[in-house]
């Protein structure tokens, strides 16, 4: 029973965080410049997820010509910046990464 409360509970607890902000600013009008600086939120997070993934290698930064997957990552923007297709944008960054880690170890 009470793995139940909690599992109910945490579902409570994600529910509301997630509609308390959709109900209290539905009401209120948000500023031009707010809307326009919140639409960088999204690549800025992507950009805090992706770039230790790249640069770091076992805790350490590592910028060097050895790092698979910081040199596919390159490709892989250069790719998305070029073509603006998502899809092949990935496709390339993992076909990078898979020829780079073979060639690299």
């Amino acid at each position: 029973m009470n793995y139940w409360l909690i599992i109910f509970g945490m579902g409570f607890v994600t529910f509301g965080t997630r509609l308390l902000p959709i109900v209290l600013l539905e009401r209120i009008e948000i500023p031009f410049v707010i809307q326009r600086a919140l639409r960088f939120v999204p690549p800025a997070v992507l950009s805090a997820i992706i770039l230790p993934e790249l640069v770091l290698r076992d805790g350490a930064l590592d910028l060097s010509l050895g790092n698979a997957r910081l040199i596919a990552g390159v490709i892989a923007a250069l790719v998305a910046w070029r073509t603006k297709n998502v899809v092949l944008t990935i496709a390339i960054g993992m076909i990078a990464l898979w020829v780079l880690s073979a060639i690299v170890r």
